[in-house]
């Protein structure tokens, strides 16, 4: 299997509102989610370069999952996940594996929580075949 280890990009903690779920309110009125991604990449060049052009701008990747999560709705968070993962390797060749992880912190639990959620992790090699 492809490494996740080494260099990557980090986007922590972003926040957007969507009108994602399986439920009608949900998909009505819509609620926040959390979306943190990792990316991996080498960034050598960029770190020796100083040089943007070496590199992939967190805020592509933001605009990315942006787009996403306040775009259609979907079912599932699985979903939601998938296609900022799937989008993120398909604009940006130099990523070889992405982490996306999703969480609602809206939810009717008994009990005090951060979020509920999910996290995927996508492979170029395996996720993404030439």
């Amino acid at each position: 299997m492809t490494s996740t280890e080494g260099d990557k990009l980090i986007l922590r903690g972003l926040m957007f509102h969507g009108y994602h779920g399986v439920h009608q309110e949900e998909k009505k009125l819509g609620q926040k989610f959390l979306i943190d991604i990792d990316a991996w990449m080498d960034l050598r060049a960029p770190g020796q370069s100083d040089n943007m052009a070496d590199t992939v701008s967190y805020t592509d990747i933001y605009r990315i999952a942006k787009h996403i999560v306040e775009g259609p709705s979907q079912n599932l968070l699985e979903s939601v996940a998938q296609l900022i993962a799937t989008t993120t390797l398909n604009n940006h060749s130099q990523i070889s594996a992405v982490r996306v992880v999703v969480g609602k912190p809206h939810v009717a639990v008994p009990g005090p929580l951060d979020y509920l959620g999910i996290e995927i992790i996508r492979y170029r090699t395996i996720d993404m075949p030439l």
